[in-house]
């Protein structure tokens, strides 16, 4: 039996990458947890065609997963929250999810946060995003060209400890910016990203430091795979979504209640979000803020 405080034995033989490793990183300090779902899609995939073709907009699984993060986050309020001061816990009050939008042919990276999305249709999502979008690529928002042109003109040296400040006065002070061409709570209580235009498969991808949000999608590519279907092994288009949350808000419990209204969402759309509208009657389409029972 060891002594107190004798037990451990140092390790005197280590291998050279195990020497490397050890001044390549510190202990680990990052909240960060990944995991990757796979939904099948086949019904959600129909629904939005029907979607589209009623309504005109084009409506996406990308629309489809914010969609379904922001009602998942509307069911487990305690998660839609922002740190502060490294230690406290404020809650939103609204479910905005903040959209990355591609440009210049994607060769850079912008977005735009659609506020309240667990209460706007899916066609209203699409809608304000294909408008927003428009204008982001077109070099047209003004918001996004302000703050562009405010970062640019500011030496590189003080990008970083600039984005710092910004995010300590905004989060942590509570200050509203917007008169420095900086929105407040710009990137809202989850972020949404399509890596399967940029024709990967799937990603994983980090959380934001300076968004102070606590929750990340990725939305890879369709593609064709074996699934369980009552005992049977049928082939199903499957949809694959990176998550990236910050353990400091969500932990397994949290996040397994999350990935269950989630893909409930996405698997079945028409269920969860009701039915498409008929032609005469689509108005500002489907996919409302149909609440839980």
């Amino acid at each position: 039996m060891h002594p107190v405080g004798k037990g451990f034995e140092r390790q005197r033989t280590l291998t050279s990458w195990r020497e490397l490793s050890l001044h390549a990183w510190g202990r680990p300090r990052d909240p960060s947890v990944y995991g990757m779902l796979q939904v099948d899609v086949s019904r959600a995939l129909g629904y939005l065609a029907r979607l589209r073709d009623v309504t005109g907009e084009h409506v996406t699984l990308t629309h489809l997963v914010g969609k379904a993060v922001a009602l998942a986050i509307r069911e487990r309020p305690e998660v839609n929250a922002v740190i502060r001061a490294g230690r406290r816990v404020y809650l939103r009050k609204d479910v905005d999810v903040f959209f990355q939008v591609a440009l210049d042919g994607g060769e850079d990276l912008s977005g735009a946060k659609v506020t309240r999305a667990d209460e706007r249709s899916l066609v209203e999502i699409a809608r304000e995003l294909s408008q927003r979008a428009e204008r982001v690529r077109a070099h047209a928002d003004p918001t996004l060209q302000r703050t562009q042109s405010l970062l640019h003109r500011m030496p590189a040296v003080l990008r970083g400890p600039a984005l710092r400040a910004a995010e300590l006065l905004s989060y942590d002070l509570d200050l509203d910016l917007r008169h420095l061409g900086l929105p407040y709570d710009q990137f809202g209580s989850a972020m949404v990203t399509n890596v399967g235009t940029f024709g990967l498969p799937a990603g994983l991808a980090p959380l934001v430091p300076f968004s102070r949000t606590p929750i990340v999608l990725t939305v890879g590519t369709v593609a064709d795979e074996p699934v369980a279907v009552d005992g049977r092994t049928v082939v199903r288009p499957v949809l694959p979504v990176g998550v990236t949350f910050d353990h400091r808000l969500l932990d397994g419990f949290a996040a397994g209640k999350l990935a269950r209204r989630f893909m409930a969402v996405v698997n079945d759309p028409e269920s969860e979000l009701g039915a498409v509208p008929t032609a005469g009657h689509a108005g500002n389409g489907n996919g409302g803020s149909r609440r839980p029972g």
